[in-house]
């Protein structure tokens, strides 16, 4: 048996309809009773159980954290003792699901398909789930994954090790058994946490660490929106960027031939770092992958990132008929990330690479501090992109690869007498390239 405490009003039926009796005026005073069937509704609140797991079973306790999540109804408490458990754990109702501790719980998913699955595929209009305090570990996919469901928070979780299932051979990476819902890219069959057709999450005071990618919000279940990422610490995870906003092609069972979208995301305050290796993924990247994928108006603030393996904010559109636009890039600090490759290359290392063959226009950069990069900020693509009141310190500054507008007005271009023109190697400034609108304050006028 495992312990519950479910707690109903003790106020009695007799003593309720006496509580319940109340006069209405309808033409004149009469006395009114409330109906049994309204008293069933309004007799007393019902409370939410609190069940408890420990790995031996005591104090009325279950032994797995599947059999509590299982046994619990909807609004309940899964509170998980310190303990290794050797398991995958399935949610598709509402609940909390909370570890004593991060570092002292852990569920070890070796051999298993995903840590935590939040269900919403199969439990439709899924939310309110809470799931904190779990080192999650060791799965043949990702760590924690999302699907179809809004309201969700993961908070204070380590998530580590996982895509254990990829299998690498001279004909390419392969990800044997990955669910049709799932997605499976180059060397990443899975990464730490993973929102799949998910609105209105949050993703918080995570560490994500040595999986393939560190976080993945993708729309192959449905459209992704509206999600906040922040407070995480993200490295190391080698195979793909440590933040990924993409859109990418519809799994079958959302019965949709076009992608569903990614936008009004927000990334704020997170730490990226050492993510990608050799060109595998960025800090921050923000990706259209197919004709119609959609990645749009999403927000990058005040983030951490350096030492990885591409830019540490890259954003992509590699055919015509994406919507790569309106995506914000604001107060940032980034340092020492890599050069981009292939189409998207950048001249040198970049801190930041915007590139469209669809229009990326309305991309915001602002704010932000980049440093030790050959280049800051590389923009190639058609529309209008504002880089605006960052401090801007690499031999060049802003480097526009096509003839798309690029206003860079009111930037900090590292020199000693600020502002003045920026020419490079002129008094220490960091120059321009290509067609970028400067206006600078020289001899009390504004000079372009």
């Amino acid at each position: 048996m495992f312990q519950t405490k479910r707690h109903v009003s003790k106020l009695g039926h007799n003593s309720a309809l006496s509580a319940f009796t109340k006069w209405r005026r309808v033409g004149s005073l009469v006395p009114v009773l409330v109906s049994g069937a309204a008293l069933t509704a309004v007799s007393g609140p019902t409370y939410a159980a609190s069940l408890c797991v420990n790995a031996s079973a005591s104090s009325g306790c279950m032994a797995t954290i599947g059999a509590a999540v299982a046994a619990a109804s909807s609004g309940d408490t899964v509170n998980v003792a310190p303990g290794t458990y050797k398991e995958s754990v399935t949610i598709g109702k509402p609940l909390s699901l909370i570890g004593a501790d991060a570092t002292k719980v852990t569920i070890d998913a070796t051999g298993l398909g995903v840590g935590i699955y939040v269900d919403g595929n199969d439990n439709k209009a899924l939310t309110g789930v809470f799931i904190s305090g779990f080192t999650v570990q060791n799965a043949n996919f990702e760590g924690i994954l999302v699907t179809g469901a809004s309201g969700i928070t993961i908070s204070g979780n380590i998530v580590q090790k996982n895509n254990q299932g990829l299998v690498t051979a001279a004909a390419g990476a392969t990800c044997p058994n990955i669910p049709a819902y799932d997605s499976s890219e180059g060397e990443d069959c899975g990464e730490g946490i993973h929102l799949n057709g998910v609105t209105h999450s949050v993703i918080a005071n995570n560490t994500s660490q040595n999986n393939s990618g560190g976080i993945l919000i993708s729309d192959d279940d449905g459209a992704t929106h509206d999600n906040v990422i922040t407070g995480n610490v993200v490295m190391n995870n080698l195979a793909a960027c440590g933040i990924t906003l993409a859109s990418h092609p519809p799994a079958t069972l959302t019965g949709s031939s076009a992608p569903l979208g990614v936008y009004n995301n927000s990334i704020i305050g997170n730490t990226i770092t050492g993510n990608g290796a050799n060109g595998t993924g960025a800090g921050a990247g923000i990706f259209a992958s197919v004709p119609g994928a959609a990645a749009y108006s999403n927000a990058v603030i005040n983030n951490i990132l350096t030492g990885n393996g591409l830019p540490g904010v890259t954003m992509h559109s590699h055919t015509p008929g994406q919507t790569l636009t309106g995506n914000i890039v604001i107060g940032n600090t980034i340092s020492g990330d890599a050069a981009d490759t292939e189409d998207a290359a950048t001249p040198g290392t970049a801190g930041i690479n915007v590139f469209g063959v669809s229009s990326i226009a309305g991309t915001i950069i602002a704010q932000n501090t980049i440093s030790q990069e050959a280049f800051d900020v590389v923009v190639n693509g058609p529309g209008a992109v504002n880089v605006q009141r960052n401090t801007l310190t690499a031999g060049t500054g802003v480097a526009n690869l096509t003839t798309g507008a690029v206003n860079a007005d009111g930037n900090w271009w590292g020199c000693n007498d600020n502002p003045t023109f920026p020419i490079s190697g002129f008094a220490g400034c960091s120059g321009t390239s290509g067609a970028v609108s400067v206006s600078v304050w020289a001899a009390g006028a504004i000079v372009k």
